[in-house]
Formats: structure tokens, C-alpha cells, sequence
């Protein structure tokens, strides 16, 4: 039987957006066993918290405990397994020794956001990954083109695998957030950092003085308290709400009950939420920057710039053409949705394990 190591432990923070991504994929790998049987391989996770994944997923896969020290190349692990698979371009986790690796690229982000010494320490990581490469898979091809813009990639396999597509989960009737604005609200969600766009949102919000803006995802970042100044300003206090990090139960109420999920983000290597909210049937406003109008498709609304009034102008159009025939829209952006599947995106991967084991 063959081996392969997942570098999955990322997945222990199920907030932040390489968590979801490594849970699906294994969850992925989960409901295909008998591609896993004919393929007669044994998949390893690395996780901080082994018990907690083999209380969900069982034998379908071996698990090894997280340590911080692996990191350290002394203390890497030494196991020669027959594939590594680094689920992300920032993991510092490596093998120990030269052995089949694959790497997968969500963004190079850094090479716009960072500078100085710490870009410089980014860029050695990243190129140490490439060189130790055997195949390559992107989220997008909007990641692949930024790779290859920023970095010389080596003469190896690459393929395009997108992130599948979470189904909308059950939550009880009764549930409803603890935070709950009286009539319509705009949702949106994800780290609050400055890529993300939120603020404009806000000054969006000031032209549409029926609509409130739920912002989720972690606020303990300096970017929260700007918006939040910018809040006070535009005297939005009883409008707009920064929840912080929030359940599934409550994201799942969010995105079934919002007016439409904006998310304006600047740079994304796909953008699984706005995938979320279309699951919902929910209007859907972008960006038409990065990976987003690739991923989103032709039924989301994009803003080519963000002066506010003119958001506001490209929400309310929007929303028109979205309840000329809600029911139809909401069939479109659903059918679109159910394009992107974790369990086809974990065949796709199965394939490539195939072809590297070989």
C-alpha cells in the first residue's frame, strides 16, 4: 500500500479560509473511499488534535499529531512517505526528506501585500516549495497566471482544480443570531484585513438608508477599527454590526436571510463565500478584481470601482434585475453553485495523486 502525508493541519482553525479548504477536500476524500481503495493508498492528516478527525472520518485515513517543532528542519518528519502534499504555500511544515511532492497554490498574495524583510522570507518559502515540486495545482487560474507572473515555475505538471461548493446546512427553525438588525441586511464575511474591502461597504451603506451591513469574520485587526471609525463618522452605530468570528449555525442564518451578500475584496485566489450565498440563492455583489468574475460567473453583480454612490447604484440595479424573476435568479445562481462539488474537486485530486504514484 502507498503512503501520502497531508500537510492538513490548518484544518484545526476552520475560521480562516485554508482550514475550510483542507476540511472539505479530506472530507471530500471521505465520501470517495472506493477511489481510495482501487488507488490502495493510505492517506495520513496531520492535526493538532488527531482524536477530534478520527472521531469524524474513523479508518478512512491515519492521522499523526501536530507539533509546532515540526517546522524546524531538524525536527521534520522523517517518514518516507510515497507523496507529500502541501495543502498551502505558506504551511512550514516539509518533509525531511526528498521524496514526491505536491504543492498547492491558493494566492501569492504577498507579493502585493508585503515588503522588506518579511516579503523577502516569503519568497524564499515559496521558491524552496517550487523547488521541491513534482506537480503543481492552483485554485484558479487566476493563481496560476499571478504565479507565474511573480515566480520562474519550474518545468513540472500543473492543473487547475477549483474548491468545491459546501451545500447549505440544517439549522433548526427556532435559531437566530444572538446579533440581529431590525429589517434588511447586507451580509458579508471573512477576516476583516484591508484586502477585503469591508470599509467601502460602509460608506456604501450611507446611500441606501433602508439597509443595514453585518460584517463576520475576525475584527481584532487593526483594519476593524478603522471601519469602525469610518462607522462613527458616517454616524452608522445602529446599521452596522462587526460580530467577530460567528458558529456555522449562525453564518447558515446570515446567508438564507440576508437582502444580498456583498463582498468587495481586492485580491482573492477564489472566494469560497460568495459561493455560499449563491447555494442560498442570494444576490451576489463582487468585486471584479482577482480570481472573483472567474469564479462568480455571469449571474453576480460586480463594482468596477468603489466610489459609494456608485455602489449603491450597481446594488439597487442589480437588485431589480434580481426581483424582475427572484425565482428564476435564485435557480441560476444555485445551478451555478452546484458547478463547483468538494467531492469532484477530491476525484481531481485523487487523479493527480494517481499519476505522481505512479
Amino acid at each position: 500500500m502507498r503512503t501520502i502525508c497531508l500537510e492538513s493541519h490548518n484544518i484545526d482553525n476552520l475560521f480562516f479560509g485554508f482550514g475550510q479548504f483542507n476540511y472539505h477536500l479530506i472530507k471530500g476524500f471521505h465520501n470517495n473511499q472506493e477511489l481510495l481503495k482501487a488507488l490502495d493508498v493510505e492517506i495520513t492528516l496531520i492535526s493538532k488534535y488527531p482524536e477530534k478527525l478520527e472521531a469524524e472520518f474513523g479508518y478512512t485515513f491515519s492521522y499523526k499529531k501536530y507539533n509546532s517543532l515540526q517546522r524546524n528542519k531538524l525536527f521534520r518528519i522523517r517518514k518516507p512517505y510515497d507523496l507529500w502534499h502541501s495543502l498551502n504555500q505558506n504551511t512550514k511544515v516539509e518533509p525531511y526528506k526528498s521524496i514526491p511532492y505536491l504543492l498547492t497554490v491558493h494566492d501569492v498574495n504577498f507579493m502585493e501585500e508585503l515588503s522588506g524583510k518579511a516579503l523577502n522570507k516569503r519568497v524564499k518559502l515559496f521558491n524552496n516549495k517550487l523547488k521541491r515540486s513534482h506537480a503543481i495545482t492552483y485554485i484558479s487560474e487566476y493563481a496560476k497566471t499571478m504565479t507565474h507572473r511573480y515566480f520562474k515555475v519550474p518545468n513540472i505538471p500543473e492543473y487547475v482544480i477549483y474548491n468545491g461548493s459546501s451545500k447549505p446546512i440544517e439549522t433548526p427553525k427556532s435559531h437566530k443570531p444572538q446579533l440581529l438588525p431590525q429589517g434588511d441586511f447586507i451580509f458579508t464575511i471573512g477576516e476583516v484585513l484591508e484586502k477585503k474591502n469591508f470599509h467601502t461597504l460602509v460608506e456604501m451603506l450611507a446611500h441606501l438608508p433602508n439597509l443595514n451591513l453585518i460584517i463576520s469574520g475576525k475584527n481584532t485587526t487593526d483594519y476593524a477599527k478603522n471601519i469602525l471609525k469610518t462607522v462613527d463618522e458616517l454616524q452608522l452605530e445602529n446599521r452596522v454590526f462587526l460580530t467577530g468570528k460567528i458558529s456555522e449555525a449562525d453564518k447558515a442564518y446570515y446567508l438564507e436571510n440576508c437582502y444580498a451578500f456583498c463582498f468587495p475584496s481586492l485580491r482573492e485566489g477564489f472566494g469560497i463565500p460568495p459561493i455560499e450565498a449563491m447555494q442560498y440563492g442570494k444576490p451576489v455583489f463582487l468585486s471584479n478584481k482577482s480570481s472573483l468574475p472567474e469564479v462568480g460567473g455571469k449571474y453576480a453583480f460586480y463594482w468596477k470601482h468603489f466610489e459609494p454612490k456608485y455602489m449603491a447604484d450597481i446594488l439597487q440595479n442589480g437588485m431589480k434585475i434580481y426581483n424582475e424573476n427572484p425565482e428564476g435568479y435564485k435557480a441560476k445562481l444555485q445551478q451555478h453553485a452546484n458547478s463547483y462539488s468538494w467531492d469532484d474537486t477530491a476525484k481531481q485530486y485523487l487523479k493527480v495523486y494517481e499519476s505522481l504514484l505512479k
